[in-house]
Order: structure tokens, then sequence, then C-alpha cells
């Protein structure tokens, strides 16, 4: 209730006691006179059946008292309305915070169903027990911007839980995008993901993206030594993608190539040695993803490698690891097949190696057939480029 009105209404009942008490003071010496006329006429009788002036004074005088009465417990009303006045503001706005911090703590004990079905109610309630109209507004009108802000920062709160996971879904997205481009761009993945190296480098869905940037990175260096470097650092990338999910298939893959590239710089040691686990892992990686056709063809390219070691190069396999590595052109063969069913037109390079396989197992006349295949082929990337140079060195030994 607000102060003003309170005001009005104290001051409307003290008139109108005030008033009251005036009548009764002017009746009083009004029946004083009364009452000497009506005992000069004690002894006459009204005419009409009125009652006799001793019956009707005393009726008069009854009612007289019990106006008094009432006059004076209205005076001790406004008394105590009157002492509580000074108060009346201060109770009013604690029973408003009262009610409004209940049904705060109300809305967010139980953050999910803050509607505005609920705010309705609550100023339903509010009204219901009393309060004025101008005070249910207010204090609705109170609640609601409460809980509207609530509901808010309840929105920020949820969108802070998923951001990393959505960033971590966009990075690995934009990634994918950058690798399958064909230009120097390409060679961007790398840094776009080692700038989110801290914050996700236990993930390996991250890992093994940054382990294969590393090798888009080697392909388009040209200095020896920081190819070197890319293939380093994309096998030790590899190596902890593993480590943290063993049964990932992308995480076998890449390891395995960043192994084939790091071959290329070492001594005859570890290339033999990086050979052995890159044969190992695309063996894993097959039989955890077995419908990549980019596993099989890198197979393929191993064992047709291991196909063309010198003597002298088993033996020295040998006498390092005890069992040098063993492999023919026909195991070389089906891995390109496989490849090529899998994925029709897979590669430039495959129908290559399928030419070569066919030529070194003495059928020329499929060897030419690959041939062709791979000169219907368009020229699109950087690959593509290198196997069109030993296409056109097998098509003049043919």
């Amino acid at each position: 209730m607000a102060q003003a009105d309170s005001k009005a209404l104290a001051l409307g009942v003290l008139a109108g006691a005030a008033g009251i008490s005036l009548v009764v003071a002017c009746y009083r010496r009004s029946g004083a006179g009364g009452s000497r006329v009506l005992q000069r006429t004690r002894n006459t009788d009204y005419v009409d059946g009125f009652l006799s002036p001793q019956t009707g004074q005393a009726e008069v005088l009854d009612r007289l008292g019990a106006l008094i009465q009432c006059v004076s417990e209205l005076k001790d009303e406004v008394r105590a309305l009157k002492d509580a006045l000074p108060h009346l503001q201060d109770n009013v706005r604690d029973q408003l915070r009262g009610r409004s911090g209940e049904y705060v703590a109300a809305r967010r004990a139980s953050p999910v169903h803050r509607t505005p079905t609920r705010r309705k109610r609550a100023g339903a309630t509010a009204r219901s027990e009393g309060q004025s109209s101008e005070e249910a507004e207010s204090e609705g009108g109170y609640i609601t911007a409460l809980t509207d802000s609530e509901e808010d920062q309840s929105d920020e709160d949820l969108k802070t839980v998923k951001e990393p996971v959505d960033e971590l879904a966009a990075l690995l997205q934009k990634a994918d995008r950058l690798h399958s481009l064909n230009g120097t761009e390409k060679a961007e993945g790398l840094d776009i993901l080692l700038e989110k190296k801290d914050e996700f480098d236990q993930k390996c869905q991250y890992l093994w993206r940054l382990s294969r940037a590393y090798s888009d990175a080697h392909d388009f260096a040209v200095d020896l030594s920081e190819k070197k470097s890319f293939a380093e650092n994309g096998k030790t990338i590899g190596e902890k993608a593993i480590s943290i999910d063993p049964l990932c298939a992308e995480s076998h893959q890449w390891y395995a190539i960043l192994c084939g590239l790091l071959s290329e710089y070492d001594s005859v040691q570890n290339k033999i040695k990086n050979g052995y686990l890159f044969k190992d892992h695309l063996d894993k990686a097959i039989e955890l993803k077995p419908e990549d056709p980019l596993s099989y063809y890198l197979l393929g390219r191993w064992c047709y490698a291991v196909s063309q070691c010198t003597w002298i190069e088993r033996k020295i396999a040998a006498a390092l690891f005890g069992e040098p590595p063993s492999a023919t052109v026909q195991d070389a063969l089906q891995n390109f097949l496989k490849a090529e069913e899998i994925s029709p037109k897979y590669s430039k390079f495959n129908y290559v190696f399928l030419a070569k396989c066919y030529k070194d197992l003495g059928q020329k006349t499929r060897a030419r057939q690959m041939c062709d295949a791979a000169l219907a082929m368009c020229i699109v990337t950087k690959e593509d480029e290198e196997a069109q140079k030993e296409l056109d060195s097998l098509i003049s030994s043919l």
C-alpha cells in the first residue's frame, strides 16, 4: 500500500469519528431541552397511536447509549491505526521482499521450469493475498525481470558448457577441408591446428589430424632439414594419438605414413626399422577399418618396395632384425586391386603401380590397359604430377 493512500485513509477515518462525536454532543444538549418538554407534557399522549413520551424517551436513551459505545470503540480503533501508520510502509516493504525472496529461491532451485506461465501465477498469488493491484503489478514486474535475467544467464552457462565441444568440431571440419584442397592452402592446416594444441592435445581425433597436417606440410616443404623436421614431429604426434586411443584406425594409418616419410632421411638401420613399423600399423589400420582404400594402396606400395629389395639389403635387414621383411609383386598387386575394388578410379598412382606389377609379372597387355586408365585421369594434385612422370617413363618401356 502506498504511503499517500495510507495517510488519506487514516485522515478520513479520523474526520468521520470527529463528525460523529459532534453530532452526539449536539444531540445531548438538545436531549436535555427535550427532556424538560417531555416532563411538562408527561401526562399527555400522542395522537394517532404514537408512543407515549415516557416510553419513547427510554428507547431513544438506549439507542444513544449503544451509539456512544460504538463511537468509543471506533475511537480506540482509530487510535491503534494512527499508532501503526509510521510502521505501515516498512511492514509492507518487508512482506513484499519476503514473498519475492521465497519466489526467487524456488525459481533458482528449478531453473529448467522457468516459464512465463509460472510468472503469471506468482502475480495472481500476490494479488490473492491481499495486495493492491499496483503492488501485485510491481512485484510481478520485478520477478519477471529477475527471472528473465536468470534465464539469460542459464542460457549463457549452457552455451559455455557446449562451447569446447563445438569449437573442436569446427576445428576438425576446417582441418579436413584444408586437407582436401590441392593448392598451397593445404599446408595451412598445420598452423591452424597448432594454435589449439594446448587445448586439445589429449583428443585423439585432433592428434591424428595434426599428424596428417605435418605430412601435408612435409610435401610442400622444399628444404630437406625442414622436411625431416615435419616428418619427425608428425611421427611423435602419431605415437601420442595411438597411446590415447589404440583403436583409432586413422591414428595407425597416419603414423605409418609418417614412418615411411621419415625413412627417406634416416640411416639404413632406421629405414628398415621404420619399414617394419609401417607394415605393422597399416595391418592394424586395415583390421580396424577394412573399407579404407588408402590403407590397401599404401600396403601395396610397401609390398612392391620390399619385392624390389636387393640381396644385400635383405641380408642387412636379417642381420639387424633377425628376419628380413618379406613380400612379393603378387602381394602388391592384390592390395592395389583391393583399393580399386573399394573405390574405382581411386588414384592415378594406383593405376601406375598396377601397370608396374603387371609388367613385372609379364602381363604387358594388362600393363598397357592400366597405363591407359592412368592417362585418362586428370592431373589435379601434386601426387598426380609425380604419377604422370613415372607413367611417361613406364609407357616408353612397354
